[in-house]
């Protein structure tokens, strides 16, 4: 067998197993749902006042007796992880809305 090739078997074809879409999907949603940090307001992302968004995230921060840190830190790690897991879907409008969130939280909690 001096000069033949070798040929080798082919492994067999492997299969996917179906993604479990529904609990990995939306896991930044169950994130905010269930977090430990805050109980949040329904819908407080969707309001168009940054002043009641802050005052809501302060509210909630302040009541929240699951938090592991100071209420300001809580407060806005929540609105830093809502923007950024909006991503580019969120649109420009929106964002700076958010962005404006976050100086009037700063505001409301005397960090400015």
């Amino acid at each position: 067998m001096a000069g033949a090739t070798v040929r080798r078997k082919s492994a067999p074809a492997r299969r996917r197993k179906p993604a479990r879409r529904n609990s990995r999907r939306y896991w930044s949603a169950r994130v905010t749902k269930e977090s430990d940090a805050l109980d949040l307001d329904n819908g407080v992302f969707s309001l168009n006042d940054p002043k009641r968004i802050a005052r809501s995230l302060k509210r909630s921060a302040q009541r929240s007796r699951r938090r592991k840190s100071e209420p300001y830190r809580s407060a806005l790690s929540m609105l830093i992880f809502y923007i950024n897991r909006a991503g580019k879907n969120l649109p420009a409008a929106r964002r700076r809305t958010l962005q404006q969130a976050k100086v009037e939280l700063r505001k409301q909690f005397g960090r400015d």
